[in-house]
């Protein structure tokens, strides 16, 4: 065995710091994407119309196919899953779209009703047809429960009619087009047997062949949708016949079942919502996706802002020489405001990610999905905010295509609606954890110390704890007033605190997950540098609570003064290291490299070969 001189050397602070982003077992958990979106049928391609580039997508999706040792193997796991997302979404959010949808959403629902693999999945996983999902409905989003599409049991041909009773039960926005190649799709529909609502069931339908819909299938293209380009669509079924095997379900149907007759289906109290709740069940690792997502583009666009700002020069005062831009305050103020988010957005990701993935009950599992659900919407709304402000500190050019943050700035907005729309997530969260706690229950102030250290983190981490409790306890005193026999009207009183409630718990998650992370480093300079943005990432959220935290005795008037100047020194000492922490991003230097406002040589990009500074005209005087 050879040794070389980096197997014996200690890790960097950047590699250290990409260790905290990206989880300890990085190389293998990333490596590949890593590697596949550096390849050239990855790089970014000049232009091109809207079908040009969707073509494109699909095309990609069989190259990333061909790649994998094992399309079923990606679909059964939900880390890889969303580390796809991560790496493929600031590369081509339209591909990172099409294999979800195939990957998690089509063949991954495939495998977890099937474990017995009785159904033959080598079309889906050479990519003969590709997977799509037909749950949502024009008129039933947020409540899909309630959809109108059925598929009714025909007991003479054994067999389910598929139909669409009218407009608002069109499936909407699924890419169940022809664009791409001929696909199939998981159609949820209410089952009815005999006059019984069975409720809703996933059911297995050939769509399309490569040119158009199938007969009893009508796919209309909606309208262009903002960002990157997918073809969404309206889908509606004519009493189109699907054979008995077309229903997904884990056996309890099955004929040959014992006490079970053919063709019976038998739905015991609660049943309905378990099997709906069984048929979505991939919507939660697609929110880990989406957080991935979000977060991965998010950095990727912090990256190229911090680079930009580092080698765009401007003007300095009074005839000094120019400046980078990042030299100023008010440009890189910003831009370490949102590294500190960054990589709270991150951290809590893995912390969701992590606690989803080691529930072993019931009561663990409900817990973990709803930080699921919080990290999503938390993390895919800063993700916006990072993006878009990223976009405004790199100027005009960040408003073109080729430069690689457009895309993204409308992407981002997909996700917040995608597998379940932000505020409906933090809704059904503020109303768990509203009732979950006794209505005149403990004083917030409880147990909180109120004393303490603005550079002691342990301190501002029990502010945090703070804010939450505050506004769950605004909730239940105007839910109390409310009356009683209006639910709607208590609900309404208490749901603006009870969603601010959630959002200071989302912050508080965030803060524990630095927390942790920081206290796993070994001390030094990594250790410090993560230190300063868990300090920022708390100073600046007590600062927009320090009303109330000031009201409840938990900071002094002195304190709250003090919080804006304690904020900028630590703004300084993030920016001070912004290159750094944004190379821990480890992002492909191929990447980046199609993205010209990520190097100095920027303006190359725009060189004209017949302008007169290349042709000589420009010395005429």
């Amino acid at each position: 065995m050879t040794v070389t001189l980096t197997d014996t050397l200690p890790p960097s602070t950047t590699e250290l710091l990409t260790g905290v982003l990206l989880g300890p077992d990085h190389r293998r958990e990333h490596g590949f994407w890593q590697r596949l979106i550096s390849t050239e049928p990855f790089r970014r391609p000049a232009g091109g119309t809207p079908e040009e580039r969707l073509e494109l997508a699909y095309d990609r999706l069989r190259i990333l196919n061909r790649s994998l040792d094992s399309g079923a193997r990606l679909a059964a796991d939900p880390r890889a899953l969303a580390s796809l997302h991560a790496w493929l979404g600031p590369v081509d959010p339209a591909l990172t779209t099409v294999a979800g949808i195939h990957y998690n959403l089509f063949l991954g629902s495939l495998l977890d009703h099937d474990r017995v693999g009785r159904r033959d999945l080598s079309d889906y996983l050479t990519m003969r047809r590709i997977g799509t999902f037909l749950c949502t409905e024009l008129a039933h989003g947020n409540d899909a429960s309630a959809m109108e599409t059925t598929a009714t049991y025909d007991r003479e041909r054994d067999g389910f009619v598929l139909h669409t009773p009218n407009a608002g039960a069109q499936k909407f926005m699924p890419n169940t087009s022809p664009a791409g190649g001929a696909k199939s799709g998981l159609v949820a529909a209410r089952l009815v047997a005999d006059g019984s609502d069975h409720g809703v069931r996933l059911f297995l339908v050939p769509l399309t062949d490569d040119r158009q819909a199938l007969p009893g299938i009508r796919v209309r293209r909606l309208p262009a949708r903002m960002g990157s380009p997918v073809d969404h669509c309206l889908t509606s079924f004519d009493r189109l016949f699907v054979a008995r095997d077309a229903l997904l379900g884990s056996g309890e149907e099955d004929e040959d079942e014992e006490g079970y007759a053919p063709g019976e289906f038998r739905t015991g109290p609660g049943d309905r919502r378990r099997r709906f709740l069984t048929s979505i069940g991939r919507v939660v690792p697609g929110r880990i996706s989406m957080s991935a997502c979000a977060a991965g583009s998010a950095r990727a666009t912090l990256a190229v802002a911090v680079r930009y700002g580092g080698h765009r020069l401007i003007s300095g005062t009074r005839g000094a020489p120019p400046v980078p831009v990042n030299a100023h305050r008010t440009h890189h103020g910003p831009l370490a405001s949102a590294m500190a988010t960054v990589f709270a957005m991150s951290l809590l990701y893995r912390r969701a990610h992590e606690r989803w993935e080691a529930c072993t009950d019931d009561e663990e599992r409900s817990d973990a999905v709803r930080l699921v659900d919080v990290a999503k919407a938390w993390i895919t709304w800063r993700a916006r905010d990072v993006i878009v402000e990223s976009r405004e500190r790199c100027g005009a050019q960040a408003l073109l295509e080729n430069n690689g943050m457009t895309e993204l700035v409308t992407g981002v907005e997909g996700a917040i609606t995608a597998e379940g729309d932000n505020t409906a997530l933090y809704t059904k969260a503020a109303a768990d954890m509203l009732f979950a706690a006794e209505p005149g229950g403990e004083d917030p102030a409880d147990g909180v110390p109120r004393t303490g250290d603005l550079t002691d983190p342990r301190f501002l981490g029990g502010l945090l704890a703070s804010v939450q409790d505050i506004w769950f306890a605004r909730a239940r005193a105007r839910l109390l007033r409310a009356p009683d026999a209006d639910t709607l009207g208590q609900w309404n009183a208490a749901s603006g605190p009870a969603l601010r409630g959630v959002d200071a718990y989302a912050h508080r998650q965030a803060a524990e997950a630095y927390a942790e992370a920081r206290a796993a480093l070994p001390e030094g300079a990594a250790r410090d540098r993560l230190g300063e943005l868990e300090r920022l990432f708390a100073v600046e959220w007590v600062a927009r609570n320090s009303g109330d935290l000031l009201a409840a005795g938990f900071l002094s008037g002195d304190q709250v003064e003090a919080l804006a100047e304690t904020a900028e020194d630590l703004v300084a000492a993030v920016a001070a290291n912004a290159r750094q922490l944004a190379d821990s991003f480890a992002l492909p230097e191929e990447l980046l490299a199609d993205w010209p406002i990520a190097g100095p040589g920027y303006a190359n990009a725009y060189d004209d070969p017949e302008g007169p500074w290349n042709t000589g005209q420009g010395d005429a005087r």
